[in-house]
Order: structure tokens, then sequence, then C-alpha cells
């Protein structure tokens, strides 16, 4: 079976993502090494940057699960990262993210939620988000902060450890931000690089 997924990820990156997908919340033998998931989550940028894809912002909308994730280390001698193997997330923690349209007509800005549920707790942060659909960038910047415990809230309030001001935020280049850069968007999951160089792997939920 590993062999064959193994060609799989090299000549069908797309099948290999969406069995990730249908498989994350089964057991865990069903799923994809986590070598071949970044194998396939790297060709499907390189194939997205080949053929210029793009996505409206409207396609991210909605609740996204995440379910795999790679870290990096730096790589003095190449001057670059390298990405470390990634796991899959651990079915006692749940992580979210959810975004959200503003009521304005400029489709490409919103509300990023972020929320992380570990047993009776419960943390969520918000804040403003912009989206270019020609790069695919989502730029973001948490200004609120939730957190619950067993179902009683016991901080809710603003947080200044975001970068800039709300009121400035649509001012500020996306690059200069917080970001995720889009590469897969599917009805049942996204997939993108962080602006530290990790991969991200989220399933819609339902």
């Amino acid at each position: 079976m590993t062999a064959d997924l193994t060609s799989i990820a090299t000549f069908d990156f797309v099948t290999v993502l969406s069995h990730a997908a249908a498989a994350y919340p089964e057991p865990r033998g069903t799923r994809p090494s986590a070598e071949i998931l970044v194998n396939a989550l790297l060709q499907a940028e390189k194939s997205a940057k080949q053929q210029q894809l793009t996505y409206p912002f409207e396609s991210l909308l909605g609740k996204w699960q995440l379910s795999f994730v790679t870290g990096t280390q730096k790589v003095r001698e190449r001057g670059g990262i390298l990405l470390d193997k990634g796991f899959y997330v651990a079915k006692f923690i749940t992580v979210h993210v959810s975004f959200n349209p503003t009521l304005s007509e400029d489709s490409g800005r919103g509300e990023i939620v972020n929320q992380v549920e570990y047993g009776p707790v419960l943390l969520k942060l918000t804040g403003p988000v912009q989206y270019s659909s020609q790069k695919n960038l989502l730029a973001f910047d948490f200004n609120h902060m939730l957190i619950s415990l067993f179902g009683r809230v016991v901080y809710n309030r603003p947080i200044r450890f975001g970068k800039v001001k709300i009121e400035d935020f649509y001012n500020q280049p996306i690059t200069k931000l917080p970001f995720f850069a889009f590469f897969s968007v599917t009805e049942d999951f996204i997939a993108a690089r962080g602006r530290g160089g990790g991969l991200a792997f989220w399933i819609r939920e339902t």
C-alpha cells in the first residue's frame, strides 16, 4: 500500500490530498503517511504556481479544521528553510479556523477566528483579514481573545500583541503582516504555506 501511495503522490497529488481529508476522522492507519502527504502538498504548491491558479476569497469562507502541519528549520549554509516531516493534529485537541466576510462591498476583507479546544478549555482569537486573489495571500492580525473554562467565559477582551491597530490594518502591505499563501482550495480541504515557511492542511467542518 505504501508503494502505491508513493506513486500516487508523484503523479496524482489531488488523490492523496482528497484521501487525507476523507481519512482524517478515521483511525490513524487509514491516512497517508506524513512523508507522502508533505510530498503531495509540495507538488500541489508547485502545480498552482506553474498554472498560476487563483482563488476568490469566497472560496475560503466557512469553518475549517486543522488536520496536518509542518514546522521549519533554518538552514544557514543554504540560506533558507527546511521543512520537517510534519504531523497530524492529535484528536484530543481541536483547532479550527474560520473566515467570514465583512458587510462592506470589498470582498477581500473579512474576519478570522482561530479556535483551540483542549478538554474543557477553549481559546478563541479573532481579528481582521485582507485577501489578495492575485497572489492567493490572506493577511491577518488578531486583536481580541476569549478564554472559557467548562463553558464559562473567564477572559473576553481586546489584546494588543497584534502587529498593527485595527484602524491601520487595511493600510498595511500584505507582505508586512502574518499571512497564509493558499495553493490548494476545494470544497473539502484547503492548504497553504505560512509566512514562516510551514505548511498547513485543513478540512471543512461539517
